[in-house]
């Protein structure tokens, strides 16, 4: 988890053998150094086939989920058990190095009231469980904090710190997101500190998920801070063009918020490259 990505939403949400080729191909094409792979369906996936292709471009992946209702881990932490050992399984096997995002719980996740002691203990429970399995299988964890209209439980750096430390697993790491920071924290700058001991991976998103550059994050205070705590995990853009219904009601995208690939990948990225460049993160 070294170096610039981009999450696989930009090519398909849909990971089966023609997703797969598409993306990887387009992601050697401009010379990613590793990708985001979102497991929507984790049991579906033909691992053996994009693992080949992994190692034939030799290139890294990490993976990707949120919790389905199903397998909330705040009220069915059994099934949220077996649901993330599947996918910690399907990430080994597809040579991958960690599997993150909202492995906590759902995207769209809310009771309408704060958060419970008792959801907290069984998020604690499940992921224990599944770091146990994940340190078998040679795989890290990461806990993604998201907004507050997306998850009720964990939004901020300071909560993802404080349940990777709850769980006490040392293959767990905290996981930022540019897009959910702009929302829920004071200043991009101190999530980031607040986060800095456990973090080590950041999803670069611009305000609206669209392309990065054209919206209002302060990506100069998220870099300098990224340098100032000699950062050295993985940056990855992620903006969506790819979503199928079900995604887009979790993160409530009811219009295109960019125009094209062609726009993300020829202004986005380059934007965000020369960014990274100019305070030494690549």
């Amino acid at each position: 988890m070294h170096g610039f990505g981009v999450h696989t939403s930009m090519w398909t949400m849909n990971w089966d053998r023609a997703g797969a080729e598409k993306a990887i191909a387009a992601s050697v094409k401009y010379g990613m150094d590793f990708i985001e792979i979102a497991l929507l369906n984790a049991p579906a996936v033909d691992a053996a086939h994009t693992r080949a292709l992994l190692e034939k471009h030799n290139l890294p992946a990490v993976c990707s989920l949120g919790l389905p209702e199903r397998a909330w881990a705040s009220v069915r932490p059994d099934a949220a058990i077996e649901h993330l050992e599947v996918a910690i399984d399907k990430t080994a096997e597809m040579g991958a190095l960690a599997l993150s995002g909202v492995i906590f719980g759902g995207i769209g996740e809310r009771t309408g009231l704060p958060p419970t002691e008792k959801e907290y203990d069984n998020i604690a429970h499940v992921l224990t469980v599944a770091a146990r399995h994940a340190k078998q299988r040679g795989i890290e964890l990461g806990i993604e904090a998201v907004n507050r209209y997306e998850n009720h439980l964990i939004n901020t750096g300071a909560q993802a710190v404080w349940m990777v430390e709850k769980v006490g697993a040392d293959n767990i790491f905290v996981h930022l997101d540019t897009y959910h920071m702009n929302i829920e924290e004071k200043g991009a700058a101190n999530g980031i500190l607040a986060a800095r001991d456990h973090l080590k991976y950041i999803h670069l998103s611009e305000s609206d998920r669209g392309t990065p550059g054209t919206g209002n994050c302060p990506w100069d205070e998220i870099y300098a801070t990224l340098a100032a705590i000699g950062f050295k995990g993985g940056l990855a853009m992620e903006s969506f063009i790819n979503m199928p219904p079900e995604v887009s009601y979790g993160l409530s995208v009811w219009r295109p918020v960019a125009k094209d690939e062609a726009e993300v990948m020829g202004n986005g990225l380059p934007f965000l490259r020369n960014k990274a460049r100019q305070y030494g993160l690549i």
